[in-house]
């Protein structure tokens, strides 16, 4: 609690112990486990990425995090941080995850051993202060046939919510027809969907084909891939098949929600026809019904997103600990509180992430 609000970090990270894979990992498949360098039998997991960026990035998370470096990311450091930050309950992502279960061309089986390894060790993470820390599940989209078994499994914890990237998997969109039994299975169990992109992970991303900077890549990704994200689940019609489907938009600001609802909007008064089975209202109402997505306060734009979508859709995400985290950024969404007032503020930090995550 901070300034009398109480705080959900609706998107906080995990950073991966190199040993996890050692400790969990199913016998069949020790011998593949990533190597300290983040290759698995020899190849590399992310593309793209410098041995500069790298060196830039650990000395920005080593500035503001050195304790958290020092302590291997362990749960006692972070959940000081979060303490310190005056945040009550911390929704846990994982950070080398986001590569190492999106590799295209790797074998789904061995993504599935990697998913599940992942899984039970966030599971013990969380156990140590289960009052603030919240797992969010991997799924393997790589193999549709593992999805609902894990995320049964997962809901079992007592999770809330899974992580999916917004790209194309194997050739399939989040809208393809072998994902309809996980996104009826998330509806019945009450689970939220997260997407989440990560720059410079091994699958289709919007600039990687003609960009080769972190700068580049970063920026292009994150905001696009979820604008396509989103533009999957309305135009395959998953948002129309599952109605109280909650899905989360993170880490990519929102001022492109405006812009691309009002686009799509644009597109459905001249073709409704054609996606006239999938798509029963305008884009932007099935947004304003089921989706919620992660703001910034440093957005310049926030007054006119929120006359746009309203006040119930926004949530806040920390990003902790990763490079762009910005260590005070829970301080700057409470200072807003001039600009959008105390009740919207309240709403981005508690009242709309309990309704996402589906937390009593």
């Amino acid at each position: 609690m901070l300034k009398d609000y109480q705080i959900i970090d609706a998107d906080c990270h995990v950073v991966e112990p190199t040993d996890l894979w050692e400790r969990y990992l199913e016998p069949a498949f020790k011998s593949r486990a990533p190597s300290s360098d983040l290759k698995v039998e020899g190849e590399e997991i992310v593309n793209k990425i410098s041995d500069e960026v790298n060196v830039e990035g650990f000395k920005q998370i080593m500035q503001n995090n050195a304790l958290s470096v020092l302590q291997d990311f362990n749960a006692d450091s972070q959940v000081r941080v979060i303490k310190e930050m005056g945040i009550d309950i911390a929704f846990l992502y994982p950070t080398r995850g986001l590569w190492l279960f999106a590799v295209d061309t790797m074998e789904p089986k061995l993504v599935g051993a990697f998913i599940r390894a992942y899984n039970n060790w966030l599971r013990d993470f969380c156990s140590s202060y289960p009052q603030i820390f919240r797992g969010v599940g991997a799924i393997n989209r790589h193999e549709p046939n593992e999805m609902v078994s894990e995320l049964r499994r997962i809901a079992e914890f007592g999770w809330k919510a899974v992580v999916v990237r917004p790209n194309p998997i194997k050739g399939r969109l989040l809208s393809d027809p072998a994902y309809e039994p996980f996104w009826n299975e998330c509806e019945q169990l009450g689970i939220a969907v997260s997407i989440h992109e990560g720059a410079h992970a091994r699958v289709p991303s919007t600039g990687a084909d003609r960009f080769d900077t972190r700068f580049a890549m970063h920026a292009c990704s994150h905001p696009m891939e979820q604008m396509m994200a989103l533009l999957a689940l309305i135009e395959g019609g998953v948002l129309e098949r599952h109605p109280k489907l909650r899905v989360g938009f993170l880490e990519s600001g929102c001022g492109w929600v405006p812009y691309w609802l009002w686009r799509l909007d644009r597109e459905y008064k001249d073709l409704a026809w054609e996606v006239k089975d999938n798509v029963k209202m305008k884009p932007s109402e099935y947004f304003r019904r089921q989706c919620f997505v992660a703001m910034e306060p440093s957005e310049p734009y926030l007054p006119d997103v929120i006359n746009y979508i309203g006040t119930d859709n926004l949530i806040l995400g920390s990003d902790y600990p990763h490079m762009d985290h910005e260590p005070n950024i829970i301080k700057d969404t409470i200072a807003l509180e001039d600009r959008l007032s105390k009740k919207t503020v309240q709403k981005i930090l508690w009242d709309n992430p309990m309704r996402f995550y589906g937390l009593d």
